[in-house]
Parts: structure tokens; sequence; C-alpha cells
């Protein structure tokens, strides 16, 4: 599985809205085949990060880069952030999310 995990820090004024602005990208790439999961989270700490958690099959991880829907959302998003996103992307074994061993809910 390709894992991903990129960090956004949005301009303070479109930061409130920035769901909204990346809803069309969220959409088509939760359809592509080979998405898994693609869950937006915002910042606890910084109300202008917004962290994306992306997983991807290893054959669908070239076609969502290749995407038109890709582009598009890049160039949606550049004048909307305040500095280049941070990522690790990863080859990682398994396909999905595990149970946590170590907290264990009956």
């Amino acid at each position: 599985m390709i894992f991903i995990v990129v960090k956004y820090q949005v301009k303070p004024e479109y930061a409130d809205s920035w769901m909204e602005r990346v809803a069309e990208f969220t959409q088509a790439v939760r359809a592509e085949p080979g998405n898994k999961w693609f869950e937006w989270s915002r910042s606890v700490e910084d109300p202008n990060q917004y962290v994306l958690v992306e997983g991807f099959t290893p054959e669908g991880a070239k076609p969502h880069v290749e995407a038109p829907h890709f582009a598009k959302g890049l160039e949606t998003m550049r004048p909307l952030l305040a500095e280049t996103p941070r990522i690790i992307s990863r080859s990682i074994e398994g396909d999905d999310w595990d149970l946590m061993g170590e907290l264990q809910i009956d």
C-alpha cells in the first residue's frame, strides 16, 4: 500500500473555507479505483494547518498523480497556501488500518 501524509499551511483568510474549496478535488480522488481513503483533518494547535492522510493501492498511485483532477486540484490549492506542503509518502506492508495492539477496547 502507498501511505501518504501531507501537511498544508493555508493562508489565514482561506482556512475556514478550505474544505469547501477542495471539495471537488476530494470527491474526485475518493472516486478513483485505487484510492483506499482520503481523509482531511484540521490541526487542533494551528487552525491554518490541514493534514491529509491518504491510502492507495500500488497500482492506483501513478494514475492518481496523472489524473486531470489532480493537476486541477493542485492549481486550486496553490493561491490558498502560505508555503509548500510537507509530505511523507511511503510504500508500506498491509492494505488497510490495523487495530492498535497497545490499546484494546472490548
